[in-house]
């Protein structure tokens, strides 16, 4: 488990850059006015990830009518992340590398499994400000339920 969750509902998130599986860099306060879905997972290439970020891609659209961008967070290089995207057919979504240095950005966040060397899987919603508006962490065998952001947002 990750050794305390820094991060509270209401604390506005620093910003960040982080590459994403195209080599562009994502940084955080280009995205103001945006909500912002950071939905961390702890490796890819694996069931439940693979499934947490399938179902990332293939809710896109409705995502976006609720003007928010989901990304996705792990600790693999951008060449990993570049395989897996293409893989898992993920054309839209963002997969963001954490790996260098690793997991500075989940650690940031409190969210860091130090004795796995890799983050919680959580999802994080930020408002238009950048400040987290949701938040939960669940098991690392429990896939994430994107209907529980979508039912946020359209009660938000």
């Amino acid at each position: 488990m990750a050794e305390k969750i820094m991060i509270q509902l209401g604390s506005k998130v620093r910003n960040f850059t982080l590459p994403d599986q195209f080599g562009r860099d994502f940084i955080l306060n280009q995205m103001k006015g945006r909500r912002i879905l950071l939905s961390f997972h702890p490796l890819a290439w694996t069931p439940v990830c693979s499934l947490q970020m399938q179902s990332l891609e293939r809710n896109r659209k409705v995502l976006d009518r609720f003007n928010t961008i989901a990304a996705g967070v792990s600790v693999d290089s951008v060449p990993c992340k570049a395989a897996w995207a293409e893989a898992l057919r993920i054309r839209h979504t963002r997969l963001l590398s954490d790996f260098w240095p690793h997991g500075q950005v989940v650690k940031s966040l409190g969210l860091f499994r130090e004795k796995n060397g890799f983050s919680q899987r959580a999802n994080i919603l930020l408002d238009e400000a950048g400040r987290v508006c949701f938040l939960r962490v669940y098991p690392l065998a429990e896939l994430p339920d994107v209907d529980e952001i979508i039912a946020f947002l359209k009660n938000a």
